[in-house]
């Protein structure tokens, strides 16, 4: 045992003695990746799949260096590259919205940011509040910079104005469009009645609460593909939640609810490399007006 731990303290001094600058950096870039790797995958069925297979690739591991197991060691350098193959197959949706998510963070050009109109945050809200009082179920996609055409083709088209009686009139039960979300796309809900993709993540199976049902799975399963807001009312217990980029605020009352629209849909002004750009060519239209 005392010659295992002085191999084990000579080893170490061994790689802090060749230690550089620039190692510490390879190093902190190789950690920095790991990091962005298993933020991305928090909270998803996929962090439960990464840790089986973090498992099964230790436990191979200690059992190939054995050299009373040549066969077993063959068996898995022969079969290491299929496995590597099919990693990317196995994590394909973790993958593709973290693809989604990088893409949406790291936009560098303006976009047309669909900002709802204070009268229709007002009427969301109002109508919210009622339909909690009432436990009237409900779910309201606001979108914003992400199209959702290709999530609202199974709905009925609206094209109408928001108000608070037409919000509430559409989840009134047992009424031909209670099921379903309505999608709102600045001062028009578009559609109604829409059928919105599940979540495939776990937090909703880690609650300890058991009233979620498929109106916040279908919550948070558009706002993993998408930027939407999406404000759910529970059918049985009334609570308010809101949910963005697969994260969800709960037992929210009506002033809390307007503060957090209004702060997702507050107009921002344009930051980073194309700001200066575009002050400059409005300072020139202004020149050229005078």
């Amino acid at each position: 045992m005392a010659e295992a731990i002085n191999d084990l303290v000579a080893n170490l001094v061994f790689i802090f003695e060749r230690l550089t600058w620039l190692s510490l950096v390879d190093l902190l870039l190789v950690a920095a990746v790991f990091f962005a790797i298993l933020s991305l995958l928090r909270d998803t069925q996929a962090i439960v799949l990464l840790r089986g297979v973090l498992f099964v690739i230790v436990l191979v591991g200690i059992l190939a260096t054995l050299e009373v197991l040549p066969a077993f060691s063959w068996l898995v350098a022969a079969t290491l590259p299929a496995l590597v193959l099919a990693i990317p197959v196995i994590f394909a949706p973790e993958i593709r919205r973290a693809l989604e998510r990088l893409g949406r963070a790291g936009s560098i050009l303006p976009s047309d940011r669909r900002n709802s109109t204070p009268d229709a945050i007002d009427a969301i809200v109002n109508a919210t509040s009622r339909l909690s009082a009432r436990s009237h179920g409900a779910l309201i996609v606001i979108q914003r910079r992400d199209n959702l055409d290709e999530h609202i083709q199974s709905g009925v088209p609206m094209d109408a104005k928001v108000t608070t009686e037409l919000i509430l009139q559409i989840f009134y039960p047992n009424t031909p469009l209670h099921d379903g979300a309505i999608v709102i796309s600045g001062p028009m809900i578009k559609e109604a009645s829409c059928v919105l993709p599940l979540s495939s993540s776990g937090v909703l199976t880690r609650s300890p609460e058991r009233q979620f049902g498929l109106r916040h799975r279908a919550a948070l399963g558009i706002s993993e593909v998408s930027d939407a807001i999406s404000v759910v009312v529970s059918e049985e217990t009334g609570s308010i939640s809101v949910v963005h980029d697969g994260r969800m605020i709960r037992r929210l009352d009506a002033d809390r609810l307007e503060n957090v629209l209004r702060a997702f849909f507050r107009p921002r002004r344009s930051t980073g490399i194309l700001s200066s750009v575009e002050a400059w060519f409005s300072k020139q239209k202004q020149d050229r007006a005078g």
